[in-house]
C-alpha cells in the first residue's frame, strides 16, 4: 500500500489505461513550439550545471524522459504505475525507469541536478503540493533546477471517469491558479526564474502554466 490512499488510486487508474495512454499521448517533438522551447531551456540549464541526474517524475511511458536524453540530459523516469514503467523500459531500454512517487523520491539529499514534473502534479490534492515541492527541494542539489508544467485554473477538484480507453479508470485533477502554484514553490524554498502561461488552443480546454525554478546555492560560511 502506498503512503497516501490517493496515490493508490492514481496507480490503479494509470495501470488500467497504460497501453491506450502510451498510444495516444504525443511525442514531445510533436508538441507546440512553446512547450518544446520550455523543455529545451530546462535541458540547457541542467546540462550546463552538471550537478547530477535529472528525474522525470510522473514519466508515464517515458517519452519525455527520452526527449530530454536526446537533448543531452542524464535523465531517468519515475512513475507510480508499474505498467507505465514496463512500457517505458520496453520502448527505451537504454534509459533507467523506476516505480516510485514524487512525494517520496528514493534519492539522497541534494543528489539530483534537475527535476521535471510535466503534467503530473495536477493529480495531487492541493494540500499535498507543499509536501511534494518540499521533497523536490530536498532531493535537488543547491543550484539544481526544477521545471513544473501543469494545467491551471480556478475550478479546484474535478473527477474524470472517461479517458484513455473508456471508463476503466478514475482520475482526480486539481487545478490551482498559477499565482498560487508560484507561491507554494517559493514557500518550499525555490527561486522562480521563469514563468509561461499558454492560453487554450488547438483542442486544449484549459490554460497551461510552466515554472522554471532553482534551489538556491548555500550561502558561504563566515
Amino acid at each position: 500500500m502506498l503512503e497516501f490512499p490517493y496515490l493508490e488510486q492514481i496507480r490503479r487508474s494509470y495501470d488500467a489505461v497504460a497501453a491506450d495512454y502510451a498510444r495516444s499521448v504525443k511525442d514531445p517533438a510533436e508538441l507546440d513550439a512553446l512547450s518544446r522551447a520550455v523543455l529545451g531551456a530546462f535541458a540547457e540549464l541542467v546540462t550546463s550545471s552538471g550537478l547530477g541526474p535529472t528525474a522525470d517524475v510522473g514519466c508515464g511511458p517515458g517519452k519525455v524522459t527520452a526527449y530530454l536524453a536526446g537533448l543531452g540530459v542524464s535523465a531517468f523516469g519515475v512513475d507510480l504505475s508499474p505498467r507505465m514503467i514496463e512500457l517505458a523500459r520496453a520502448a527505451h531500454p537504454e534509459l533507467c525507469f523506476e516505480v516510485g512517487s514524487m512525494t517520496g523520491l528514493e534519492r539522497g539529499d541534494g543528489e539530483l541536478g534537475g527535476i521535471l514534473a510535466f503534467y503530473s502534479t495536477h493529480h495531487l490534492p492541493s494540500e499535498s503540493l507543499p509536501g511534494a515541492f518540499a521533497e523536490f527541494h530536498r532531493a535537488l542539489a543547491p543550484g539544481g533546477h526544477l521545471l513544473v508544467v501543469t494545467r491551471v485554473g480556478d475550478d479546484g477538484h474535478q473527477r474524470l471517469t472517461h479517458g484513455y480507453g473508456g471508463p476503466s479508470a478514475t482520475f482526480d485533477c486539481y487545478r490551482l491558479p498559477a499565482d498560487r502554484i508560484a507561491e507554494l514553490l517559493e514557500r518550499a524554498g525555490f527561486v522562480i526564474t521563469g514563468r509561461t502561461l499558454q492560453e487554450p488552443g488547438e483542442g486544449a480546454k484549459r490554460p497551461v502554466a510552466g515554472f522554471i525554478a532553482h534551489k538556491p546555492e548555500a550561502a558561504p560560511q563566515g
